[in-house]
């Protein structure tokens, strides 16, 4: 029996299920490996194959995989655009793959081109699936490939070995284009110079880079792909993107890329929806062809020629990167086949009634095979809502292999609460249900807030709480109530989530501070306008205003638990869950952690049991510095006292003034007596 049906119980009606999609795994691993013949590292090389590629005595060799093509040639600023004989591709197998050899002479660095296409009944030019580099012409609009010659675009790499510190792990989501102040498009060099350092000074060990692989349409926030091998031309080069990597690992800073596997773009010219007249080369055949809901195409998971096109490109991005491994996109759209919409997963038998994509998930499965075969040390999270068991379990306990799972579920409920409950009815066993309810056997990425709490048509938190008086009331010094209790309960609500980690937290560039504006890219709904498609750092460094409270409570709090090792792993030991006081606390190793959402009550003298010692304010958020009111004296040390009721218990009274909507992290000491 496998340990994942073994762990849970209540899988065991459900274990021919497991047990079967385990089988398929292996036998689709035997074949992709030749029944083991060479490794699935070895089987994932297509991008060292296909495509544009220097040769051993200086020349040029292209190869594309077209079966339906009757004719191919490389057309381009080398040949003004047309047809000619020496640029024409020959057909190699029944397969389908076509190649073409050219002297040193024939391209020249930087050149654009594109592949002419012939089929039965049709023509076009097209991008070659397997393009390193596209770019985008200003004046007309259209994307071409681009001759990127490695003779004259190198980079050395000046941190070669890394690996990421997962103890805990702290991410910080981020987009490239988005990250400055001005009203444009951002570059990896000004990420790294203006943004990378102050992700280092604010704790956080990881960035979780968007929208890095080529997509035609800026406002797609990354995800509507088209050319899956090229790093998007618009932030700047591919040796660019390198540096800023090497920069984040010699920082010791690891750096994860948001991997879009579960779509494509239906863009014919620019991406693969029919590369050479096959609708179905890479993708579903009929209804399963097109997700109706995203607008793109869904990859055939079961052909062995796209599973080598997408495991070859994980394997790219971390070879020729460095990345550090992948958040995989839309996981609950790929393992159903009604993409996740439409069901309520009240119950297991939700998870096996037949309506899943048993190729995507073998599929994703062998990506994770594959991404920890390259690099153990590899992180891999799954953006998945559904709550598949197993998810972010081992492979060999019948798992898919993620090292984590969103914890989707969390971020849903402070919205829910904030929306729907008044303050009175903030209660602490719901809270502390929320963020801790998750499988014992798999750990999960919480977050209070992720980019898509933050997109036009939704709210951040800072906004649910202050909206329209962070226009008029945000300067320290004129906060009404309204910027007040939003202020201490942003404080509360992260440090409720970030303390309560099994695994990592995450935090969506800018969230930290309480950025006042949603994301709304360049469109043509407004006027193509870029001022909603960056962020205010200028806000977060100004003084005067408060948020430069919430940015300082989230360094110190992050630094706090990254201080901790293996932090997550501690147990969370209940101390106090009391609804109607609405006082929570509990202990993490020597932290105790103590909450007061009352809204209107302060307690003096709360009596907590707790393991005997003396107890010291580490981090408050009442503290003036982070915007609170300086209730409590921080310098006080706290010691129990003992109870003979409870001596048995090794346990003791410590007593506590707790003003209201605050919370404080306290850290034992030992009573040396």
């Amino acid at each position: 029996m496998l340990n994942l049906i073994k762990n849970d119980p209540w899988l065991k009606p459900y274990e021919a299920a497991i047990e079967g999609r385990y089988d398929y795994y292996c036998q689709r691993l035997q074949t992709l490996t030749e029944k083991g013949h060479r490794t699935l590292t070895e089987f994932a090389n297509g991008h060292l194959w296909y495509g544009l590629h220097r040769t051993g005595d200086g020349g040029w060799v292209f190869r594309e995989w077209a079966p339906n093509a009757t004719a191919i040639w490389l057309v381009g600023d080398f040949n003004d655009w047309q047809r000619r004989d020496e640029y024409r591709l020959t057909r190699l197998n029944p397969h389908g793959d076509w190649e073409v050899t050219l002297p040193d002479e024939a391209l020249r660095h930087g050149q654009h081109y594109k592949m002419l296409v012939e089929w039965n009944g049709g023509s076009g030019e097209r991008i070659p699936a397997f393009a390193q580099r596209v770019v985008q012409d200003a004046a007309t609009a259209i994307f071409s490939a681009q001759v990127w010659d490695p003779r004259v675009a190198t980079y050395k790499w000046r941190k070669k070995t890394f690996r990421p510190r997962r103890d805990p792990l702290l991410i910080y989501e981020c987009h490239i284009g988005m990250a400055q102040d001005e009203e444009r498009v951002g570059t990896f060099n000004e990420f790294r110079e203006r943004v990378l350092p102050r992700v280092v000074k604010a704790g956080y060990n990881c960035i979780q880079v968007m929208a890095i692989q080529e997509h035609p349409y800026y406002g797609s926030f990354g995800y509507h792909v088209s050319n899956f091998f090229a790093p998007s031309s618009r932030f700047g080069t591919p040796e660019e993107l390198k540096e800023l990597i090497d920069e984040a690992h010699r920082q010791g800073v690891s750096v994860i890329m948001d991997l879009v596997h579960s779509h494509a773009v239906k863009n014919e010219n620019e991406g693969l929806g029919l590369l050479a007249g096959d609708p179905c080369q890479y993708f579903y055949s009929g209804d399963r062809r097109e997700h109706r809901q995203w607008d793109s195409l869904c990859f055939n998971y079961g052909s062995d020629d796209v599973c080598h096109f997408l495991l070859s490109n994980c394997k790219y991005w971390m070879d020729e990167f460095h990345f550090d491994g992948f958040r995989f996109d839309g996981v609950t759209s790929m393992i159903y086949l009604d993409h996740g919409l439409g069901t309520a997963y009240t119950d297991y038998s939700a998870y096996y009634n037949g309506g899943q994509d048993g190729d995507a998930i073998c599929y994703l499965t062998l990506a994770n095979a594959l991404i920890h075969e390259v690099n153990p040390a590899a992180i891999t999270i799954a953006e998945e809502v559904s709550g598949m068991p197993g998810l972010a379990a081992p492979i060999a306990d019948g798992g898919y292999g993620f090292d984590y799972r969103m914890a989707m579920n969390i971020p849903d409920y402070w919205i829910k609460v904030i929306k729907e409950r008044v303050d009175e009815d903030w209660k602490p066993t719901s809270l502390f249900w929320e963020v801790t309810n998750r499988r014992a056997d798999e750990h999960t990425v919480s977050y209070a807030e992720s980019h898509d709490q933050a997109l036009v048509g939704d709210k951040t938190i800072i906004f649910r709480l202050v909206d329209a008086d962070m226009y008029w009331h945000f300067a320290k010094g004129d906060e009404n109530y309204t910027v007040s209790r939003g202020i201490a309960l942003h404080k509360m609500i992260r440090l409720l989530t970030a303390s309560t980690i099994n695994g990592a937290y995450l935090n969506f560039m800018g969230n930290e501070f309480g950025h006042p504006e949603w994301i709304d890219f360049p469109r043509q709904g407004n006027g193509w306008s870029y001022k909603y498609a960056r962020r205010q750092w200028s806000l977060r460094d100004n003084d005067r205003l408060c948020y430069q409270y919430l940015g300082l409570f989230d360094e110190e709090m992050i630094h706090l638990i990254g201080s901790v090792r293996n932090f997550q792993k501690k147990n969370i030991l209940p101390v106090c869950q009391n609804d109607g006081d609405q006082v929570l606390a509990y202990l993490r190793g020597d932290l105790l952690f103590v909450f007061n959402f009352n809204p209107v009550k302060s307690f003096t003298d709360y009596g907590l049991l707790v393991p005997r010692g003396i107890y010291r304010e580490v981090l408050g958020t009442d503290n003036p510095a982070f915007g609170g009111q300086g209730l409590s004296d921080a310098t006080i040390d706290h010691y129990s006292c003992p109870d003979p009721l409870y001596r048995r218990q090794r346990k003791e009274w410590l007593r506590l003034y707790i003003p209201a909507r605050t919370a404080v992290v306290l850290k034992r000491s030992e009573i040396n007596v």
